[in-house]
């Protein structure tokens, strides 16, 4: 019975490719010259530091930093989650950008829900982080993965693992 996988998987080798390319810029650009600006990447705790000496500079970070990401990796910027701006030693602000990996319950619930409602002919069960999705006809299974990817815009979801 043909089967496939939705899953959402950060890729951290792109990811940190378009962190170093925003770095770059931003060692590069004149008005951030003698500035605290940078960009980190934390591997282990999946989540992307900024830092700057104003909310404003933050802001232009991130202009520099979102379509670096986009670049490499189409929507990963819908992956992030922003923390609340914090101020550090003097008057120098962070900001701390958390890398959302797998599909959590809500979501899946939502795929699960929107296959069924569809009225396809398949099944699709949680496990874990990711839904399989399975079916006795391959096109059935196309159909499923059309309807997600038109219908779920807000999070980057792929399909893989297909199984005949």
């Amino acid at each position: 019975m043909p089967s496939f996988d939705f899953t959402s998987e950060a890729d951290m080798v792109a990811l940190k490719n378009a962190i170093d390319v925003a770095g770059r810029a931003i060692v590069n650009r004149y008005d951030f010259k003698g500035t605290s600006a940078k960009v980190e990447l934390n591997e282990k705790d999946k989540s992307i530091m900024l830092y700057g000496d104003s909310d404003f500079q933050l802001d232009q970070i991130k202009d520099l930093l979102f379509p670096a990401m986009e670049k490499k990796e189409k929507d990963s910027v819908k992956r992030l989650d922003h923390q609340p701006v914090q101020k550090i030693s003097g008057n120098k602000v962070k900001q701390e950008l958390k890398i959302k990996s797998g599909i959590d319950s809500e979501l899946a619930k939502k795929i699960v829900k929107l296959c069924k409602d569809a009225k396809l002919k398949v099944q699709a069960s949680i496990q874990g982080d990711e839904v399989r999705v399975t079916g006795a006809k391959r096109d059935e299974l196309q159909a499923c993965i059309a309807l997600v990817n038109k219908t779920i815009t807000d999070f980057p979801i792929r399909s893989g693992n297909f199984r005949d």
